[in-house]
């Protein structure tokens, strides 16, 4: 019977089919395997089997055959029944040269291709369809690749990048500039301010709805058109069947690396949402793979990293196309690194699980499965905006707008215009302490959030970013990725309310300062500083609701931490040699810093590049 499970033809008929041919006992052919499998098969069922219904012994055996873990444990088989069972398809392994699950996927697939021989005929037999075609270009071994470039280059320019021809725009940025500088500026900021202004009210609860919340939702909700269109272009290439096309790619080449692609699928759901990629991995039956997927997944770029790539490419780059790609091919990278490194540790030692998938014909994107996946992703993350970034722009409000002027608590910005408590003296003791210029000295900086933060600093300096305002957006990123861009949005926002005036294009006003305060800080080398914290906040560890996820798959705590700790730690040392190394072609070398990074490259290249010892055991047996 004709069915397709794309447009949902013919499968209730197909289903009602087989329930009439099991009531009327008509006869079904019996599925059989080749020798060797049968063998084995017949082997297991006698030892381990037996005493079970007729109709499910076949079932268990091939599940057993298979390594099936929970089959394994419901049948609580003892310890020598297990040994045998395991010669049996050991030897079959060797027999047939493939591991046991390959072995019944492609018995099956033979046998279906054995029955289709006969009530199958292909149109224009001999002649090779319009996707094997296509199929003989995009994934070709050696142009697959950059035409994968090529295309996540064209989406993410059309998206976030640079403007396409001469004088003419790119999609998302045109609609975030107008999502910046009318709705975020003049609406939201502005707006709520004219307009509680006109009510009477109170100073402090003009900051907290226009210079906390507001101006921290705004700063966030000024990335959604870009990544709508994000989501639109990656629903495009998943729904017309070029995605699975890159998996069977991505599998070619995370095998020499000791992952499955299987481990690209989680990736891939990843780009929309860490937690469902966490969640994804539940498909990868090997344990160490499994586990080694969770620990890598989340380097990808998910949604609610794309506001922190926008930023630093927008405020530092002039909105390089080419920022916003490369965020996305370091995270392929920090996957394929940490894959080879870590599978030549004993934790996650042996061979990746195997993969096999049916690629669909290349057809016309179903409209309605692209619209409904791209408002999908894009709600989850406005209703994160309308949450989390609510909470966290209020705390990161308060914090950094009160605190504890020469001995008087209050708003820092009131406290220092009276000049008998914020005395010259107490502005030389300030500067000293932040070490900075006193002509430099902000009331934000006597706030309670800068004076816990600027000791924590001193984390990220060897990065080229230790100041307490990328200190707190980093440490916020933590709770949700998009509080790194609303943290630096209240921040900026009431660091330069000096006239209504100004307030008009917020959007513009915060990354003029964020590539203002990244120059100074960084010692002019703003660029640089920039891209290490995209590194670092892109690899480090995820949000707390993915890290919720990591710790419900790994069922483990101490998984859960080590997992936490390499995101975390990793992050950190590539960050440090971006930054470090970098210098030496920017000017403004440290020869400790530089020493010490090349170090840590060594040290990673040794990793790299050592031999595999169980791989090399078992190529001499």
């Amino acid at each position: 019977m004709e069915i397709s499970a794309l447009k949902g033809d013919g499968i209730k008929d197909a289903a009602l089919a087989a329930i009439e041919t099991a009531k009327n006992g008509k006869t079904i052919p019996q599925h059989s395997f080749s020798g060797p499998v049968e063998h084995a098969l017949a082997h297991i069922e006698e030892v381990t089997v037996h005493d079970l219904p007729e109709e499910r012994q076949r079932w268990y055996a091939i599940k057993l055959f298979e390594r099936d873990e929970k089959v394994l444990e419901s049948l609580h088989l003892g310890a020598s029944v297990k040994s045998h069972i395991e010669q049996d398809i050991a030897a079959c392994e060797k027999e047939l040269d493939d591991d046991a699950e390959s072995i019944i996927t492609n018995e099956r697939y033979v046998y279906i291709g054995e029955t289709l021989k006969g009530i199958y005929r292909k149109k224009g037999k001999g002649q090779l369809s319009v996707s094997d075609k296509i199929d003989k270009v995009v994934t070709n071994r050696i142009l697959a690749l950059p035409i994968f470039v090529g295309v996540m280059a064209l989406v993410y320019a059309l998206s976030m990048g640079a403007p396409i021809g001469d004088g003419g725009i790119s999609i998302g940025t045109f609609l975030t500039d107008w999502a910046n500088d009318v709705l975020g500026g003049a609406w939201l900021t502005d707006g709520s301010r004219a307009l509680l202004e006109s009510w009477g009210a109170a100073p402090w609860l003009i900051g907290l709805i226009s210079d906390g919340i507001l101006a921290g939702v705004g700063a966030v909700l000024g990335f959604v058109p870009q990544m709508l269109v994000l989501f639109l272009m990656l629903c495009l290439l998943e729904d017309c069947g070029y995605m699975a096309r890159i998996a069977f790619i991505m599998d070619r080449i995370f095998r020499r690396f000791g992952l499955s692609g299987k481990s690209f699928i989680p990736m891939l759901v990843g780009m929309g949402c860490g937690v469902p990629g966490v969640m994804a991995t539940r498909t990868i039956e090997n344990e160490r793979d499994r586990r080694m997927t969770i620990m890598t997944t989340t380097f990808i770029p998910c949604g609610a990293k794309m506001p922190i790539i926008g930023l630093i490419a927008g405020a530092l780059f002039g909105g390089s196309t080419w920022i916003a790609v490369s965020a996305y091919f370091i995270g392929i990278a920090a996957i394929v690194i940490s894959g080879i490194m870590l599978k030549k540790t004993k934790m996650f030692a042996g061979d990746p699980a195997p993969f096999v998938m049916e690629l669909p014909a290349y057809h016309l994107p179903a409209w309605g499965n692209v619209l409904r996946g791209t408002w999908e992703r894009g709600w989850s993350f406005i209703k994160r905006a309308g949450t989390v970034i609510v909470l966290a722009s209020i705390v990161i409000w308060f914090l950094s707008g009160f605190g504890s002027v020469n001995g008087h608590f209050g708003m820092v910005e009131e406290l220092y215009e009276d000049e008998s408590i914020a005395t010259d003296e107490y502005i030389a003791s300030v500067a000293e302490r932040m070490n900075i210029p006193e002509d430099e000295v902000e009331p934000m900086d006597d706030s309670i959030l800068a004076r816990f933060a600027q000791p924590v600093s001193v984390v990220f300096k060897p990065l080229g970013f230790g100041d307490w305002k990328p200190t707190v957006a980093s440490v916020t990123g933590l709770v949700a990725k998009e509080d790194v861009v609303g943290t630096f949005g209240v921040l900026y926002a009431y660091d330069d309310q000096e006239g209504e005036e100004e307030l008009e294009e917020n959007g513009d006003q915060i990354w003029d300062k964020v590539q203002e305060d990244f120059e100074t800080f960084s010692g002019g080398h703003g660029k640089l500083a920039a891209f290490a914290f995209m590194i670092f906040n892109l690899l480090c560890a995820p949000c707390f609701a993915a890290i919720g996820a990591i710790k419900r798959e790994m069922n483990n705590r101490k998984w859960t931490w080590f997992a936490i700790a390499y995101q975390c730690g990793f992050a950190w040392v590539m960050a440090f040699i971006v930054w470090q190394v970098g210098r030496l072609f920017a000017g403004g070398m440290n020869v400790v810093g530089l020493v010490i990074a090349l170090i840590l490259l060594g040290l990673l290249c040794w990793q790299l590049f050592k031999p595999y010892k169980e791989s090399q055991k078992l190529t001499v047996q």
